[in-house]
């Protein structure tokens, strides 16, 4: 670390815009911040997993009791939901989970029905019954479109039978267990009307009582999986009657008084998808949870770098982690990536709630592109912060061990990731224009400019956008901008008439790198937009630096890509690596203050073991 006396940075201002989210962002995230700082979110050492899993829904219902305003409020607010997961992350993912659960896809998926009459919701907004949510099964998941539970009209008792026809389609990993108490589930199920198929539709259907599962309702409790621990179990139902009013109804389809079906939406796939709409802001949730554990990592792993000393250079001297290059220059780098995932959610969950609906489709994709870059990138993190705290890393009672395995639980719910990426490729090929083609680098640029690497970045946009559409039409397997050819792994050139599954494959590679690509693009535009609102000159200069750390990491990692499309120089791109050498130097005094900014309660810090020697040395 350099011996200068850094520049005093305004750290108010910088927590200030971190979460600088929509007009009530600071009391949001204020709000829920405090609301974690409480004694009964402090880990718990030596609990069973099933007083964990209670002590899950125990949180709940505290939060719950801390509501700014009433249940519906939360679940009609895209960025008080976002909030909560971004601070119940830092201390319990499971928490987290089961509130996203809750407020979102459970209350929210019925509150959205505003067709049918009004329910009575206050056994489920006052916590008496905890709701989940029943749509993937054994045997569907990314494709939960073909899921086979039925629920049948009955026009005798009007009402409905819900069945589960065999084993894959058992409902796989709700949070259906007897911890919480008694629970009420939203199942997505096929209608039949007149053994006619309408589609998937969600019914609201009660599961148990303070005395266990109810008639015809079968859970089976899966094996522990990695994180914090949530109930997950499996679940089915055995000709379960339910009445009229269970069915979740809207535009998708109705059930007139006489028994008839209607429905303004003709395709059954577009009546699944307005049914399960809730998994768009679940999928927000999703990217706010990981991005409030990966900034406590970084804030544990920043802190013990001071806190842990080992010898020095000098016979009898000793020296903090922090002092090496080696340990410093991987946490600057995942604090800049850290800053550029806050502003990136902060940008993508604007759009979500300001979205016209002619914006709707294009920014449900942003929406999970980001969540698709956002998780992955947390785990990474977290996992880097683990590393750094070596075997003290590994200990739960040190706050660090359960956040890269939440990270993995993320990328999973609410769409895998990877599949996510695909139907996001798969529009963005031909619904989506190119990035503009941009100038040819000169050599005179300066390489921590971030304008300039952000429009390297849009160049790397733009190759792989073209180069899928090439890939995608043109049939031949991996031809090349010069005109070479290569074949598929079994000789075959990828062109066959009417196959959709070759085409795609033959584009998929370059579809997802253009995915990739426009998740960093747009985290840069966020960070560089977050830069100009700074008003103090020497915070700004930092967060500068901080932006342009983020972005030589990203150019880097492309700069052969670069160097052939004329976005870099070859002198550049031989002095990128010395480049990020000296932004780290600049940058790593501040380290300390930089991950203080994200504010993570100092009541979770100080309970951590490891940091028992106290706080980091603020610039």
């Amino acid at each position: 670390m350099t011996t200068t006396t850094p520049a005093t940075l305004d750290l108010d201002g910088l927590t200030g815009l971190l979460f600088e989210d929509g007009p009530d962002g600071a009391y949001l995230h204020g709000h829920w911040r405090k609301a974690v700082s409480a004694d009964l979110f402090r880990y718990r050492p030596g609990a069973r997993i099933e007083e964990r899993w209670q002590l899950a829904y125990d949180r709940l219902r505290a939060l719950n009791a801390e509501l700014p305003l009433s249940p519906e409020w939360l679940a009609g607010d895209p960025r008080g939901l976002a909030a909560l997961h971004e601070w119940a992350a830092v201390v319990d993912g499971a928490t987290a989970t089961v509130a996203g659960i809750h407020y979102n896809l459970f209350l929210g998926s019925v509150l959205d029905d505003e067709v049918s009459p009004g329910r009575d919701l206050g056994e489920f907004t006052s916590l008496a019954r905890v709701g989940t949510f029943l749509c993937t099964e054994r045997a569907h998941g990314n494709d939960a479109a073909a899921l086979e539970t039925v629920a049948r009209y009955d026009r005798e008792s009007d009402g409905f039978v819900l069945h589960t026809p065999n084993e894959g389609a058992r409902k796989y990993m709700p949070n259906t267990g007897p911890a919480g108490g008694p629970k009420t589930a939203v199942v997505a199920a096929r209608l039949l009307v007149d053994d006619r198929d309408q589609g998937v539709f969600l019914f609201l259907t009660p599961l148990s009582d303070h005395r266990g599962t109810l008639p015809g309702v079968t859970v089976a409790m899966l094996p522990e999986r990695t994180g914090s621990p949530v109930d997950h179990c499996v679940t089915g139902f055995q000709h379960v009657r339910l009445p009229r009013t269970a069915l979740i109804q809207g535009p998708h389809g109705r059930l007139l008084p006489d028994g008839t079906f209607t429905s303004t939406v003709g395709s059954s796939r577009k009546r699944f998808l307005h049914a399960i709409g809730r998994v768009t802001v679940g999928k927000l949730c999703m990217s706010a949870s990981t991005l409030g554990g990966c900034r406590a990592a970084l804030a544990a792993a920043v802190r013990y770098a001071y806190v842990r000393h080992i010898s020095g250079a000098g016979e009898g001297r000793r020296v903090p982690l922090a002092a090496h290059r080696s340990h410093h220059g991987r946490l600057l780098e995942c604090v800049a990536t850290a800053y550029a995932m806050t502003f990136l959610h902060r940008a993508v969950t604007g759009a979500w709630t300001t979205h016209r609906p002619g914006e709707r489709a294009d920014t449900e994709r942003l929406v999970a592109v980001a969540k698709g870059w956002i998780t992955w990138q947390s785990r990474d993190i977290t996992t880097e912060s683990r590393e750094r705290c070596g075997a003290q890393g590994l200990f739960p009672v040190n706050g660090l061990a359960e956040y890269t395995a939440n990270a993995d639980g993320a990328i999973t719910a609410e769409g895998d990731n990877l599949a996510i990426w695909c139907k996001a490729g798969a529009e963005m090929i031909f619904g989506h224009e190119p990035a503009p083609p941009t100038g040819e680098a000169t050599g005179a640029e300066d390489l921590t400019d971030p304008r300039f690497l952000r429009q390297a970045l849009a160049a790397a946009e733009r190759h792989w956008h073209l180069a899928a559409r090439r890939d995608l039409r043109g049939g031949r397997a991996g031809e090349d901008d010069s005109g070479g050819y290569r074949t598929d792994g079994d000789g075959s050139d990828g062109r066959r008439a009417g196959d959709g599954l070759g085409r795609w494959n033959n584009a998929s590679d370059a579809a997802l790198a253009l995915v990739e690509a426009h998740a960093v693009g747009k985290a840069a535009d966020a960070f560089v937009a977050a830069c100009t609102r700074v008003a103090d000159p020497a915070t700004r200069a930092v967060l500068e630096g901080l932006c342009a750390l983020f972005l030589l990491g990203q150019v880097e990692s492309r700069s052969g890509l670069l160097l052939v499309s004329k976005a870099l120089t070859a002198g550049q791109v031989g002095a990128l690596a010395g480049t990020r050498q000296r932004l780290v130097a600049r940058l790593a005094p501040h380290l300390s203050t930089l991950t203080e900014a994200f504010d993570v309660p100092e009541e979770h810090l100080s309970s951590l073991p490891m940091l028992a020697a106290g706080p980091a040395p603020r610039s």
